[in-house]
């Protein structure tokens, strides 16, 4: 049976481990074994942190919302109920985005779901 030289195919396998290791710190692009669990640890993170921005981003929506109601006169919750009363169905990004872009828009929403206090 002849020898199987497999310097090729790990040569290649190498090249792309560092290749997707590039811009890290040190050793970590330069050494196979140490980019390798760098990139997997990273790739971790990854993977966790993309279901985290969700979360993220729905908590800085409500706390945006929450400071626009406050500054009318009202909290987060008692608006939301009120909305959901008079079945308004914009979204929080998108009233959060009213809240920062358009005071005006945000405070028409809150009127008619005539919960904005005279």
């Amino acid at each position: 049976m002849p020898r199987v030289r497999r310097g090729p195919l790990t040569r290649r396998r190498h090249k792309k481990i560092l290749k997707q290791a590039k811009g890290f710190v040190g050793g970590r692009s330069r050494l196979f074994k140490t980019a390798k669990e760098t990139l997997m640890r990273a790739g971790n993170y990854a993977y966790r942190h993309r279901r985290l921005r969700k979360r993220d981003f729905r908590r800085l929506w409500i706390a945006r919302i929450n400071a626009a109601a406050r500054f009318n006169g009202l909290n987060y919750s008692r608006l939301i109920s009120a909305m959901k009363k008079a079945d308004i169905q914009v979204n929080r990004k998108m009233l959060a985005e009213m809240a920062v872009s358009d005071p005006d828009g945000f405070q028409a929403v809150m009127a008619e779901a005539g919960v904005l206090p005279s």
